[in-house]
């Protein structure tokens, strides 16, 4: 039974000296104290009761008291860390910046690295500076013809607009607009192909990278290609569309045409059509004229004799060809 004991109470012991070990990281506190960082066993249980991860905050403290970092506090990485920043980042993008002389504070990194920017990323690119390849830009000189244009910005991090500053797509759109631009104002395409120059020295006039994240070093016109004769294809659509106008409005006039005909056939139809009825009405006329006294035997033949000689005269007045028809 005294075995017993001793084996559960070995266990208890060893359970309390497991979760003390955990809450008071004695060996983390010993390492601290052997680089050189000054913090407390107390301050470290105090970590684990806010659920912040003593070894991360001391791992960093110990790396920025080697790089000779001063304002890298514990309280300011363990706000950093509950506000959902990366202290280890932030620790190397300070140490960095340090050694290549390239002035960053710790609010300054934070900042920048609650931004959603990896910060570490943006001191390396002020070191080494990035080529950002263009995708073609497509442009027309004063002659008509269609250059295409591709061109390779180099770029370096602006540390100090990492916040609130444009990126990459802002820094290519400048660029292809300036590309446009200069190649828009040039007389003749040829010119710009013998001065490719030309280009990148008008659009880094511009200062395109204002209120960006990035400083624009060079930019270098890669490959130029010749396109279409745009000006001559404009013409071309041009003249086919006044053909296409002229031929609405001749159309237009023909149908006018062939409806005032029709107007004048209608009319002229109405008209016989008038005669005819006014001719049908000649012979109650005469009956009434006959009945009334108006109208002798004598005079009817007279007006008869008259029409006969008027139709043999129309007949010999007609050409001989409508006679064969």
């Amino acid at each position: 039974m005294f075995d017993t004991f001793s084996g559960v109470f070995v266990a208890i012991i060893f359970v309390l000296l497991c979760v003390f070990f955990y809450y008071v990281p004695f060996m983390l506190w010993v390492n601290a104290q052997v680089s050189g960082v000054r913090i407390s066993l107390i301050q470290l249980f105090l970590m684990r009761i806010r659920k912040v991860p003593p070894t991360k905050i001391v791992n960093c403290m110990i790396e920025a008291h080697k790089a000779g970092l001063q304002d890298v506090r514990r309280d300011g990485l363990e706000a950093h860390y509950l506000a959902g920043g990366h202290i280890e980042r932030v620790v190397h993008a300070l140490v960095s910046a340090n050694k290549a002389s390239i002035p960053l504070s710790f609010q300054m990194a934070t900042a920048i690295d609650l931004a959603g920017r990896d910060v570490f990323e943006a001191v390396q690119m002020s070191v080494n500076p990035k080529v950002i390849d263009t995708p073609p830009v497509t442009a027309v000189a004063k002659d008509g013809i269609q250059l295409i244009a591709k061109a390779r910005v180099t770029v370096r991090a602006n540390i100090h607009q990492l916040v609130g500053g444009a990126g990459e797509d802002t820094v290519l759109a400048r660029v292809g607009e300036g590309i446009v631009s200069s190649i828009g104002s040039a007389e003749t395409h040829k010119s710009v192909l013998e001065n490719p120059d030309s280009i990148s020295k008008l659009v880094l006039s511009k200062g395109l990278d204002d209120g960006t994240a990035f400083e624009i070093l060079s930019i270098d016109i890669a490959d130029i290609d010749v396109g279409k004769n745009i000006g001559a294809q404009l013409q071309i659509d041009q003249a086919e569309a006044d053909k296409n106008i002229a031929q609405a409005k001749a159309e237009e006039r023909r149908a006018m045409a062939i409806a005032n005909e029709q107007e004048m056939k209608a009319k002229a139809q109405e008209a016989r059509a008038k005669v005819i009825e006014a001719e049908a009405l000649v012979p109650q006329a005469m009956s009434e004229a006959f009945r009334n006294g108006n109208l002798g035997i004598m005079d009817y033949y007279r007006m008869q004799n008259i029409q006969a000689d008027t139709t043999m005269r129309e007949a010999i007045g007609k050409p001989a060809e409508s006679k064969k028809k």
